[in-house]
This record gives structure tokens, sequence and C-alpha cells, in this order.
């Protein structure tokens, strides 16, 4: 393995906190002795190449340094290959680092778990899901997939140009609770029958919470060759508030509106609702995910 580590930063995340954690996160790779080079990519599309490039080139290992977007980002750099992959969570959900046991937001403790990880062989793989839809095609995820009301307060949130921060989705909550009305929705599990259902929302689990923890599919495990797929059914505006709450328990899943499967591969259709991965948007509904055993080699404890 090649001394050289590639650390992949994204200097906005967690409102500047990734600028800052890159400093720490490479002194501490640099104390194990490895070499650092980093990567800064103007725009999405082109971080993505030059990771790619990286990886192409044999890098030791490509460290995602932000939140789960950029972990997600780094994802479809590293997804089948043999470049390990470690992140320095330093975002705002930090979801994936949270299922791997990261340190979250302690960039010279989650360095040095990464050199340690190197030096000593420590890599793990673990599961990803793979998306095929109209605009989704091969895109790796590494926690959930969602789909329904949790999306739409997404897309209304990214709508919106104050405040700033997490608070814009509270208020974007409160706005989808207003107009909020159960979907129909078209469901495949492997390949079985069509289940029709009007629901609340799908979320297909790879790793077990999204948006800071909260544990939508919380049995979900990241090396266990399946989704957890969460289906909260035709709530009221009342229920959803009442059990809402408990998500960031995972106490929500004993509610009798709430079902949970298991399978390595789903289909979602539902009219107007967009998917989301990592909290980036894929594309409308519908969507195909299937389960990747061993996608990724990570470096975690």
């Amino acid at each position: 393995m090649t001394s050289e580590i590639t650390l992949f930063v994204n200097p906005t995340a967690g409102r500047g906190r990734g600028a800052h954690a890159a400093q720490p996160a490479a002194a501490a790779l640099r104390a194990a002795g490895f070499s650092v080079r980093t990567l800064v990519g103007n725009g999405p599309d082109d971080a993505l190449r030059r990771a790619r490039e990286a990886v192409d080139a044999g890098t030791g290992a490509l460290i995602a340094v932000g939140g789960d977007g950029m972990a997600g980002l780094a994802l479809q750099a590293v997804a089948e290959t043999r470049t390990p992959l470690g992140v320095i969570a330093v975002g705002t959900g930090n979801d994936f680092a949270r299922a791997l046991g990261l340190p979250i937001r302690d960039p010279a403790a989650a360095g040095k778990l990464a050199a340690e990880a190197l030096k000593s062989a420590r890599i793990r793989d673990v599961d990803l899901g793979r998306v095929d839809g109209e605009r989704a095609d091969g895109r790796w995820f590494g926690t959930v997939l969602a789909s329904g009301f949790d999306s739409r307060v997404n897309d209304r949130g990214n709508r919106m140009r104050w405040p700033a921060g997490r608070f814009k989705y509270d208020l974007a909550m409160v706005a989808e609770l207003a107009a909020f009305r159960p979907v129909p929705y078209r469901i495949r599990l492997d390949d079985g029958p069509v289940l029709e259902v009007d629901a609340t929302l799908v979320a297909v689990g790879n790793g077990s919470s999204y948006g800071g923890g909260m544990r939508i599919c919380a049995g979900a495990v990241l090396d266990d060759g399946l989704f957890d797929i969460t289906v909260v059914g035709d709530c009221s505006r009342t229920t959803l508030l009442r059990v809402f709450p408990r998500v960031y328990r995972g106490t929500h899943l004993d509610h009798p509106k709430v079902t949970v499967h298991r399978a390595a591969k789903i289909s979602i259709e539902a009219p107007d609702i967009t998917g989301y991965a990592d909290g980036e948007p894929l594309g409308p509904l519908p969507l195909t995910a299937r389960c990747v055993p061993g996608a990724v080699r990570v470096l975690a404890p």
C-alpha cells in the first residue's frame, strides 16, 4: 500500500468546520508516517472527478472530510475498488460515521483512528446501496434512502433561503405537516408481489439513521447484505407528531402504523416524490435500490 493518503475535503461542511478539520486530521496522519495530499474540487462534479483520479492513481486511502454528503460523494469514487475509505466527520448529520463507530466532530481523533487502521490493516468490508432510476443510475449510498414526508421536508428546506442551518428544516417540517396527506405507494421487495399501500414515508436503510441521529431504520446493520425498510403508514397529522420524536430512540418501530421489512432489493413508486440518499437528492420516484454486500472497504473500529 502506498504511503500517500488523499484528504477529500468539503470546506463548507458544518458551517465551515470542514476547512478547519483538515489540518488536525492531516497532522495525525503525518505523525503516523503517511504523506498527505489534500483534494478540494470546484463543485461536486469536479471534486468527484479528482477523487476518482486519485483512486485510479493508487492512493493508499481516500479520507472524506465533511458530512454525509461528502462521505456519499467519496463512496462514488471508492465503491467496488480496493481503496479504503476513511471519514473525518465534521458535518451536520454524520450518520455514516456514526454507523461505523467513528469519532464525531473530533478530527484529530478521527485522523489518528484512520492512521492506526491503515498501519494495522484494520479494514472492514461493509455493504452499500446502489440506486437505479431516471436520474440516479448507479448512485451508491451508505445510510438511508428516504422517500415521502421526510423527502418533502428536504425539498422544501432546500428551497428556503432563510434561516440558515438545521432550523430551516424544522420550519419546513411545520409547513409540510400543514399540507400533509399520505401518499399511494407501490413497493416490490426482492422479486415478490407488488404491495400497494398508502404511507407517510418509506425509508430504505443500509445504515440505521439519517438527519443527525434519527434512527428511522433502527435495526439496520452495515454488513448483513440486507436493507431494513421502514414503512410508516397512513398516519394523521396528530399521530405523526406523536410518533416522529420517537425516531431518535428507535422506539417508533413499535407503533402499529409502522412496519419493517428486510430485503436485498426494493423498487418504490409514488407520485410527486423525490428520493434522497445520504441527504442528497436522487431524483423522482420510481427508484430501485439493491444492497451490495462488502461494496466498500472502510477504516473503522
